[in-house]
């Protein structure tokens, strides 16, 4: 390895840099909101890619004080942190979709599918709602500039090519998708609450007239209360989403030292 230069397009190692930081973007598209969903055609994905590359190239230059190196390892390591960069977001995301399937078995609308505009696959109607739901929320938040503010200052704090503790790394992403369905549940424990105390009013109900042919009334009331209980906790999903930047930042900065060699394990 060669002592670097200040930044030039044709300066020793310029071409590695660049490659270096296009598999952190690409790893950052391939989990992230927005950037991952199957509307987007490939080759704007593609064009975005080059594009973020050429502007980001030269923060990651600067930082370099010896020309790194393409090896298996760097290139493992850089899909590594794009992609930890992207599961912040990726993860409410997914935490409101794991709630919108819960819902859809506990309220009786698990038969409603549609087809994800997003993923282009099949799941219940409440799930794409909570999903687009989040989206929404966090697109208000900027959240696709927040994830390209967060590579850009990664450049600083993991430069590309450096060594990395990539075991360490790992264990804090599993530990981060481990809180997925912690979160979803969170989202959904008001409606299932409600759907149960709906539940237990009915069961009473049926005991106390046993005339009344309960099934005939079960399962509207159970649609109606759910979708009801829904309606209130949308603000309160709502409010937790709008704490994205701030769990955002406390995520990275864990997962950020968790990289570093000798770091935070």
């Amino acid at each position: 390895m060669t002592d670097v230069r200040p930044f030039d397009v044709f300066a020793p190692g310029s071409g590695t840099v660049a490659v270096l930081v296009a598999l952190r973007l690409t790893g950052l598209m391939l989990i992230a909101p927005v950037f991952s969903a199957a509307t987007v055609p490939v080759k704007w994905r593609t064009a975005l890619l080059i594009l973020l590359t050429i502007v980001v190239q030269p923060i990651a230059y600067a930082t370099m004080t010896v020309i790194p190196e393409i090896t298996p390892a760097s290139a493992i390591g850089e899909l590594i942190v794009g992609f930890g960069i992207g599961l912040g977001a990726a993860l409410l995301v997914g935490a409101a979709q794991s709630a919108g399937e819960l819902l859809a078995i506990q309220i009786g609308l698990s038969g409603a599918s549609l087809l994800d505009p997003l993923t282009k696959q099949s799941s219940p109607v409440l799930a794409n709602f909570l999903s687009l739901f989040a989206i929404t929320i966090l697109l208000s938040l900027n959240v696709h500039l927040g994830m390209i503010e967060a590579l850009a200052d990664s450049l600083r704090v993991v430069p590309v090519g450096s060594s990395m503790d990539l075991n360490a790394g790992l264990a804090n992403l599993i530990s981060l998708g481990g809180t997925l369905f912690l979160v979803g549940l969170r989202f959904a424990a008001p409606v299932i609450a409600t759907v149960m105390v709906g539940n237990a009013a009915l069961a009473v109900l049926s005991r106390a007239t046993p005339q009344l042919n309960i099934l005939s009334v079960a399962f509207p009331l159970q649609i109606g209360l759910g979708l009801f209980a829904l309606g209130i906790a949308l603000p309160y999903i709502a409010n937790t989403l709008g704490n994205w930047p701030t769990a955002y930042d406390q995520q990275l900065t864990t997962f950020f030292a968790a990289l570093a060699p000798g770091g935070m394990h």
